[in-house]
């Protein structure tokens, strides 16, 4: 092959990987939106609904248009995964993006993003009633754990597993806080006024993504160290709890403006990050 199909061909994927990225992005973005905003009325109102992916589908399938905008998110999470796949694969941008350690992150990535949009595909095609969803995250989160928990070293599988949430919640929270995806960001193509938005959002966002993580995995270890599966949470049951501390339905409130944030930080990174 020449020089110039070889050329020719890198541009060709390079601009299918752009697309893929920044459509994942959008995508992540409208779940943490509506996610964000269904834990602010659980925090104000008391609200029954679902505040996680599963409520966030229930959500858009209820719109004009639900069918179309859900088949729509999961095409765009299916672009998130092959962009992180593309990343474990070839490397990401950036000087440090062909480390070893850096691909087998995209590959967990890929992974997690892969079953995100399978299981947003799969809520689509059972139609607006729901019926693919596949139940909510408190109850899939109880399912995996008591599968867990059977097997030989179960508990200290599961305790396992807890404290690495815990530990990539507080690496979340901390890069988020030390503005770390600045490297990923094309900062001089904004404003001054634009990049203060933006760091609003994603440091008020990440902070909030990470702490919401962190609970995640400490009642992980709880229900290691109890032998109860029942005492694993998912996203709605965590984000619940948030209530029941001394700060009450404020910190709960908090927590769901930083998911918003964070939406609302993933719609810049589809605009502005480097991919």
């Amino acid at each position: 092959m020449t020089t110039l199909g070889v050329g020719a061909g890198r541009a060709a994927r390079g601009s299918v990987t752009e697309g893929a990225a920044r459509a994942g992005l959008t995508a992540r973005g409208v779940i943490y939106l509506l996610v964000g905003a269904l834990a602010l009325q659980i925090a104000f109102g008391g609200s029954s609904e679902q505040a996680d992916r599963q409520g966030a589908l229930e959500e858009i399938s209820e719109k004009p248009l639900g069918s179309v905008m859900l088949w729509a998110l999961g095409i765009g999470l299916v672009g998130m995964a092959l962009w992180r796949l593309s990343e474990a694969v070839f490397g990401a941008a950036g000087p440090d993006g062909r480390k070893w350690t850096k691909r087998l992150a995209s590959a967990a990535r890929f992974v997690f993003y892969a079953f995100v949009a399978y299981s947003v595909l799969n809520f689509a095609a059972g139609g607006s009633s729901g019926g693919g969803g596949g139940g909510s995250s408190d109850e899939q989160s109880r399912d995996v754990t008591a599968r867990a928990l059977e097997l030989p070293g179960g508990q200290w599988l599961v305790g396992a597993a807890g404290v690495g949430v815990i530990a990539a919640g507080g690496w979340i929270g901390v890069r988020a806080a030390m503005r770390s995806y600045h490297k990923h960001l094309r900062l001089g193509e904004m404003s001054r006024r634009t990049r203060r938005l933006v760091d609003i959002t994603g440091v008020g966002g990440g902070v909030a993504r990470g702490l919401l993580f962190a609970a995640v995995g400490v009642f992980a270890v709880r229900a290691a160290i109890a032998y109860e599966p029942d005492k694993a949470k998912g996203l709605d049951d965590t984000l619940r709890s948030f209530a029941d501390t001394p700060a009450g339905p404020v910190l709960l409130a908090c927590v769901a403006v930083g998911l918003v944030l964070f939406g609302l930080f993933s719609f810049a990174m589809a605009r502005w990050r480097k991919v």
